[in-house]
C-alpha cells in the first residue's frame, strides 16, 4: 500500500515516520483507502490539515488582531478580542460554545472537544460518533485523538463518514475539500500535496 521509504519523502522532516506508517499500514485498509488514488488524497488532505503530520491538536492561541480577523463573529470588538488573546482555553469556550453538541461557554466543553487528530475532529458529537464508532468512551476520546493511532483512525472515521472515498475515486479535490474544511481553505496545498503524493505512490 504505502512503504516506510515512500513515507519519509511524502513527510520530509517530520521525526515520526515509523509511527505513523505503523499507524496508516494498520488502520487505512479497514476504511476501503486502499488504492494509490484514496491513500493520496487522504494522505494530502490530512498533511495540510496536521501541518505534514506535525499538529495533531488546534492552534488556538491566537493574538486579538487574529482573533477579530478569524472569528469577527465571536470577536466584534478590539476590547473583545484583547480580553481573550493568546488564551487558547478561554477562546475555545467561546469559539465552540452551543453548537456541535457543546455546552455554553462556562461549561468548557470548547476546549474539551476542541479540534485533535490528523482532519481535526471538533465538538462533542463528532467526539461521541467516533467514539461509538470505536467502541469507546467519549471521556477517553481526547486523549486517544492525539496518540498516532487515534489521529489516524479519527481522519479515517470522518472520512467514511462522509464518503470521501468516492470523490477520491474521481479525483475531485475540490469537492472533497469542501467537505472537509467548509470552504476551499488551502486548496492550491492540497493539490499541490495530492500530485506530489500519487507521483511517490506510483512511481
Amino acid at each position: 500500500m504505502i512503504t516506510q521509504e515512500q513515507l519519509y519523502e511524502i513527510l520530509p522532516g517530520n521525526g515520526c515516520v515509523p509511527q505513523w506508517h505503523q499507524a496508516l499500514t494498520q488502520i487505512l485498509p479497514d476504511y476501503g483507502i486502499d488504492t494509490p488514488e484514496r491513500v493520496a488524497a487522504f494522505l494530502a488532505q490530512c498533511a495540510h490539515e496536521s501541518g505534514q503530520f506535525q499538529a495533531i491538536r488546534e492552534n488556538l492561541n491566537y493574538k486579538a488582531t487574529s482573533l477579530q480577523k478569524t472569528f469577527p463573529k465571536y470577536f466584534p470588538t478590539p476590547e473583545l478580542a484583547e480580553e481573550y488573546a493568546k488564551q487558547p482555553e478561554k477562546i475555545a469556550n467561546r469559539v465552540y460554545a452551543n453548537r456541535m453538541g457543546n455546552g455554553d461557554e462556562n461549561s468548557g466543553d470548547g476546549w474539551r472537544y476542541c479540534g485533535r487528530g490528523l482532519i481535526q475532529l471538533t465538538g462533542r458529537d463528532n467526539y461521541q460518533a467516533f467514539a461509538d464508532s470505536v467502541q469507546g468512551n467519549l471521556e477517553d476520546v481526547a486523549d486517544y485523538l492525539q496518540t498516532f493511532e487515534g489521529a489516524v483512525q479519527s481522519a479515517c472515521w470522518f472520512w467514511e463518514a462522509n464518503d470521501l472515498n468516492t470523490l477520491a475515486d474521481l479525483g475531485d479535490i475540490k469537492t472533497m475539500t469542501k467537505r472537509i474544511n467548509g470552504g476551499y481553505i488551502g486548496l492550491e496545498d492540497r493539490v499541490e500535496h495530492y500530485n506530489r503524493i500519487k507521483e511517490i505512490l506510483c512511481g
